[in-house]
């Protein structure tokens, strides 16, 4: 039998240009929550199925999860999502930690469902949370986490917008003023979920199966909201005012920080998971060809109690690498990763200098420098073609003469300089190929 070479389907090899532009994102997360105070943790791969059905969803458990049973007879999954796991992790130690804790991730997390464009089987994610804030707060600063991050991207409010909601506003419309009961508000949430991805005589023909009467009128009003100007108008006298209060402090807040620009309110955005109890957000692409949502995600308040711990307030949200990936290349913020990054090519043009070479090249590597050598005696003419391939900025070349004089030739590939440096003045050439 002949093995295929491809990977499982779904999921990706990163080669080295891969793997390049891979690190590239880490980075820039990482970068991005250390300078907002957040420390990075992690997880295991496989957590306990109960973990996920106590409060992910049926969808999630019943399609898209890996699972299966281990030899001890316990039910386990390959994490679908990070959520359910940091909330685990912050129940135990919440009491001890100072709060609010804030906490970040980048993890590989794995779905059973059809790939496609921006979504795949197996993909990386960049997780921030924030346990204990006050109201409004967690969520301003998870959003300016998101927004930063995109701006060190290059990205700007004409590449992209975060489309906001609350599920307690949905609760209240659903349960209080439509006076819908448990079930049909349930099946009503989930047809909200779909509405911009269905034809709208799809979602027409769900709602006229709920049987909601005069009660559907309101619903459509509600769906044709366009700004938070307009939820407030809806929601006056309805006896909702600390709904309207808190609604009306986050924007204030968010204008007088510069950030809401950002911001559009959009009624449709309920997000499916169930452990969401407030604020909910999913960051649109604006680019005409790739419009679809990066990440997303809101207000969870009631995931410790499923530990039998106490309510601790969470706001956080997952990014994956695909949609990232396919944002920033849609709008030509993605670098070029063709080649790798190093700082010197050392090689030699005569054995007699191989060790010579290898010493140096140790020293300088010990200096911080990423330097490549040449592991057999290679021509002048070669030199060249071969650090360029390798994104090599630097060359250094030792022959018979370079051998005699105890001194290495180096050459700048930009500019074309060279320069005949001793062989022992280790801080001279760090400094020429630094650039100090």
């Amino acid at each position: 039998m002949t093995l295929n070479k491809r990977p499982y389907k779904g999921t990706r090899d990163f080669f080295p240009k891969d793997k390049r532009q891979l690190d590239f994102l880490f980075n820039k997360m990482k970068e991005t929550a250390l300078s907002f105070g957040y420390e990075p943790y992690d997880g295991p791969i496989l957590e306990e199925v109960d973990l996920y059905r106590a409060k992910s969803g049926e969808e999630l458990i019943n399609a898209q999860i890996y699972s299966f049973i281990d030899r001890g007879g316990r039910e386990v999954a390959i994490r679908p999502e990070m959520t359910p796991t940091v909330a685990r992790m912050v129940a135990q130690v919440h009491r001890e930690t100072i709060r609010p804790i804030r906490w970040f991730t980048i993890v590989n997390l794995m779905r059973y469902e059809r790939p496609q464009r921006g979504r795949l089987r197996e993909h990386w994610q960049f997780n921030c949370d924030i346990f204990g804030p006050a109201e409004v707060l967690g969520e301003m600063e998870i959003l300016q986490i998101i927004i930063s991050l995109l701006n060190n991207f290059g990205a700007d409010q004409s590449h992209f917008e975060i489309l906001i909601n609350d599920r307690r506003i949905v609760d209240f419309v659903f349960k209080k003023f439509m006076k819908l009961d448990d079930t049909t508000a349930s099946k009503l949430y989930k047809i909200l979920d779909r509405f911009k991805k269905e034809d709208k005589e799809i979602i027409e023909k769900l709602i006229q199966e709920l049987s909601l009467g005069d009660q559907g009128k309101i619903f459509w009003d509600y769906v044709g909201l366009k700004s938070f100007g307009d939820l407030v108008s809806f929601l006056k006298g309805k006896e909702c005012e600390d709904l309207i209060y808190t609604l009306n402090t986050f924007v204030n807040q968010m204008e007088d920080i510069g950030l809401l620009p950002y911001l559009k309110y959009d009624p449709t955005i309920v997000r499916g998971l169930d452990y969401y109890t407030g604020m909910v957000f999913e960051v649109f692409d604006k680019h005409p060809e790739n419009r679809r949502a990066l990440c997303g995600g809101g207000v969870f308040a009631d995931l410790l109690k499923i530990f039998d711990e106490e309510s601790l307030p969470g706001v956080g949200f997952g990014l994956g690498d695909v949609t990232l990936a396919d944002f920033l290349i849609s709008h030509k913020l993605m670098p070029s990763f063709e080649l790798p990054e190093n700082d010197l090519l050392l090689t030699f043009q005569d054995e007699k200098a191989k060790n010579i070479a290898f010493n140096l090249a140790s020293k300088l590597r010990k200096k911080g420098l990423k330097v490549l050598t040449n592991l057999e005696s290679i021509k002048v003419k070669k030199v060249f073609p071969l650090a360029e391939k390798k994104g090599c900025n630097f060359v250094a070349l030792f022959g018979e003469e370079e051998i005699n004089k105890e001194c290495v030739q180096i050459k700048n590939l930009k500019t074309k300089e060279q320069h005949e440096i001793k062989i022992q003045n280790i801080d001279e050439i760090y400094s020429l190929i630094k650039g100090l």
